[in-house]
């Protein structure tokens, strides 16, 4: 039996969303305004627990200010399942929010020995996909960790924010959110708090509710920025919130990883890539034979391409409820279903690249030069 590894920073294994529920204290989503309900992630459970969304829903309902604050880890490849919370920031900004995005780049050389310089490239490429999903440039702070702003006002509250919240926190605290822990992990997760806290600095927007999209593997990072967050009188901080978001599954199953090419697909895959990925290596629900899967019928539940029709490239309600009947009862193959799901897929794709080629263009202006 493989062995379960669940953090920050590795995950492996199958994953038990209820437990983790309960073991984290997050809070399932339930009613949510008619908006969210039309927006495929909250109407299919993809976005299926938060904490503290409350104030955020006021925020949008008052049309006051708020921030949705998230970070990618330039150790790996982007996939679509990166996109899935790129549709959230652009979702939430089309609610009116502002969104920062922390390159994790000293996390990644922290955690992970990764050069400055490797992750400035692989972030460049995560940056042209969130331009090509429709992020608005105009309504976003795009920033290196190492790096943080060319305003000094603005990079000395940020890095002074990371030593104050250190003085809030202990050593046993670290142990008890993440087990295993090294200096550099220790440095990562302050500046991880640094990262979500300080849009609410006065430099920066000021005291405002702040919504943080993660999956669940890295609520440790958020718990700990939560707690020490309201230890710290001045200045004081509105309490973070967050919502969480299902893994999309790789291609042979668990969780999708950047480091195997084989396990997802790419956003700048070309029609030929995302075939032969889908058809040799998307896990299937379907039975042996044909002749089997006429009678017994596949089971879309376990369904790699279902999970990718339902989670993103399928709209279409009635059209997705049709195929889990149909590929249930044994009416649809698997290679149909494959077909369907390479179709939708290359659809999609065609025009996020050329978006892509457009995006090249500003992308510039969000990597710092060295």
């Amino acid at each position: 039996m493989a062995t379960e590894v669940f953090n920050p920073w590795e995950v492996k294994g199958d994953i038990d969303y209820d437990k983790l529920i309960k073991e984290f204290g997050v809070s399932p989503l339930k009613e949510l305004p008619d908006v969210f309900n039309k927006e495929l992630g909250y109407k299919r459970k993809i976005i299926f627990a938060h904490r503290d969304i409350q104030r955020v829903l006021e925020a949008i309902k008052n049309k006051k200010k708020f921030v949705m604050m998230t970070g990618l880890m330039p150790t790996g490849k982007c996939h679509i399942g990166h996109l899935m919370i790129v549709k959230q920031m652009v979702f939430f900004q089309k609610l009116g929010a502002k969104v920062y995005i922390a390159v994790a780049d000293l996390e990644a050389y922290n955690a992970r020995g990764q050069s400055l310089e490797d992750s400035k490239k692989i972030a460049q490429d995560y940056i042209l996909n969130y331009l090509a999903m429709g992020l608005d440039p105009k309504k976003c702070d795009i920033y290196f960790q190492s790096q943080r702003s060319n305003d000094a006002e603005k990079s000395n509250a940020y890095y002074r924010l990371q030593n104050l919240l250190a003085k809030h926190a202990t050593f046993n605290e670290f142990k008890a959110v993440y087990g295993e822990i090294t200096p550099g992990k220790m440095l990562s997760s302050l500046l991880q708090a640094s990262d979500m806290l300080h849009p609410q600095l006065k430099e920066f927007e000021g005291s405002c509710p702040v919504i943080v999209p993660v999956g669940i593997d890295q609520d440790p990072h958020l718990r700990l920025a939560r707690d020490i967050s309201q230890r710290i009188k001045d200045p004081k901080f509105t309490q973070l919130s967050s919502i969480y978001t299902l893994f999309m599954p790789g291609l042979g199953g668990g969780k999708m990883s950047a480091s195997d090419p084989n396990s997802y697909i790419a956003p700048t895959d070309t029609p030929e890539e995302v075939k032969r990925k889908i058809n040799k290596y998307a896990f299937s629900g379907g039975q042996p034979t044909i002749e089997e899967h006429r009678k017994l019928g596949g089971n879309p539940d376990i369904d790699v391409c279902f999970s990718y029709l339902k989670m993103f490239f399928e709209e279409d309600d009635k059209k997705l409820e049709q195929i889990y009947k149909d590929y249930k009862k044994g009416l649809m193959l698997t290679g149909e279903l494959k077909q369907y799901t390479i179709d939708k897929i290359n659809e999609f794709l065609k025009v996020h690249q050329k978006k892509r080629e457009e995006a090249k263009k500003i992308v510039d202006k969000f990597i710092y030069k060295a």
